[in-house]
């Protein structure tokens, strides 16, 4: 209608009289000049026929113009989106995260999970993830959000292998989905884990989360327990193992490259200490733990679970089995 609408500006009126079309003689069947004034309707419908093809000989090339303008519109956008429509998303993306505005940044990313750009992947990835942490999403839901997320990070290392949170997200979420496939499939899933994670501080040794997750992982397999150790070695013929000493110097390194940046690495030192009876430097990092300011719900749960108890355990005694793990064996959780 808006085309047709633009068409009646080229077709000439005369004076005095309403919009519609001024045929010439010819057309109209009249004697004399031509007529100005309005058809009658058995006379259009009469001459129906010349009437179209006059129409459309006058608008050809005005419609051969407008599509040419709409189509270059048209490209021109698409590029556009293309150059910058990303790069928006993701400032968006970011500011929510930084906001705390999980489900808005889900309902965000989500509405993109056809991208094939690896950065918003794997921020969708871990948006899933978030999502599945929250207290009131039920276990049924969460499951689905775990699997969901680890297809995102999968997607987004296809994408682009240079990535180092494309390899640090699916690391993580892989060890998710451990929690739901059984003893066997995460101790497989560790050496998975270790490589992704190694991966992505070599891409990124600046990376203070990288670094804390890898800590995390030596931690973990150094505190397995015997049984999960003889398991270990009953389906595998070299398991994963590691030493307190090992996730000790990646708590430290995390730590030299961001100062104070979590407060879990702070309680981790804190406890690997403990486990290497070393009762003066875990009263230091468990005292730095406790002290931390509390800016999301993970470090008031850790200031409150964690840290009044294991400031108790070094002031009293350096016996390892006073504490409880900080971090549960195989299917430990692993934050940003």
């Amino acid at each position: 209608m808006a085309l047709a609408a633009r068409l009646w500006r080229f077709v000439p009126l005369p004076r005095g009289v309403f919009p519609g079309p001024r045929l010439s003689r010819a057309v109209a069947g009249g004697r004399g000049r031509g007529c100005g004034r309005r058809l009658r309707g058995p006379e259009v419908m009469g001459n129906l026929g010349a009437f179209k093809r006059s129409l459309l000989f006058s608008a050809l090339p005005y419609l051969g113009f407008e599509a040419y303008r709409l189509f270059s519109q048209a490209a021109v956008v698409h590029a556009t989106a293309k150059v910058f429509g990303v790069e928006e998303i993701l400032e968006q993306a970011d500011y929510l995260y930084e906001s705390g505005e999980t489900e808005k940044l889900y309902q965000l990313l989500t509405q993109y999970k056809e991208s094939e750009d690896a950065e918003l992947l794997w921020r969708l990835a871990r948006a899933s993830r978030d999502i599945a942490q929250l207290s009131g999403t039920s276990e049924e839901e969460k499951k689905l959000l775990v699997y969901e997320a680890l297809e995102y990070a999968k997607r987004a290392l296809e994408k682009n292998e240079s990535s180092f949170a494309a390899h640090k997200w699916y690391a993580i979420c892989i060890s998710d989905v451990g929690d739901y496939e059984g003893i066997k499939a995460k101790i497989a899933n560790a050496y998975i884990i270790k490589e992704h994670f190694e991966k992505a501080i070599e891409l990124n040794p600046k990376d203070a989360t990288s670094i804390h997750l890898m800590g995390i992982w030596c931690y973990t397999f150094a505190e397995m327990p015997w049984y999960q150790r003889r398991i270990a070695k009953m389906l595998f013929a070299t398991p994963p193992s590691s030493t307190y000493e090992e996730a000790l110097g990646y708590f430290h390194r995390a730590e030299q490259v961001d100062p104070n940046f979590y407060s879990k690495n702070l309680l981790l030192l804190g406890k690997t200490y403990l486990k290497l009876h070393n009762k003066k430097l875990a009263a230091f990092w468990l005292m730095k733990a406790k002290d931390y300011p509390a800016h999301t719900e993970e470090d008031k749960q850790i200031l409150r679970s964690h840290s009044g108890q294991c400031c108790q355990s070094a002031e009293e005694k350096t016996d390892s089995r006073i504490t409880s793990p900080a971090v549960p064996p195989l299917g430990f959780n692993i934050l940003h």
